[in-house]
């Protein structure tokens, strides 16, 4: 069965969206920081210093902003590098697992 037209431009969204976390998790690891994928690459996991669960990153739904800290920290995302140490150092400060 042939996809429609509203199939490819889904899939073509959710691509860019990959595109933009493997952007961001490559310039946390140049960081140090350790991110890897989810399994169904929706989202970046963003891993602590310290012990706790990860951070976990998404897309926007414009595909504008890296958002995280459910949803209440955002950066553009034509900005890895600067989103990446964004990142960094909130992941780095928050050791008492309290919003910051």
């Amino acid at each position: 069965m042939k996809p429609t037209v509203a199939e490819l431009a889904a899939d073509v969204v959710r691509w860019a969206s990959e595109r933009m976390l493997v952007r961001l998790r490559d310039e946390l690891v140049a960081l140090g920081v350790n991110a890897e994928l989810r399994d169904n690459n929706s989202a970046l996991m963003v891993s602590r210093p310290h012990p706790g669960l990860p951070e976990p990153v998404v897309i926007d739904h414009h595909g504008a902003h890296y958002c995280w800290q459910d949803a209440s920290r955002r950066h553009p995302t034509r900005d890895p590098q600067g989103a990446a140490l964004a990142l960094a150092k909130y992941v780095k400060r928050r050791r008492d697992g309290s919003a910051r």
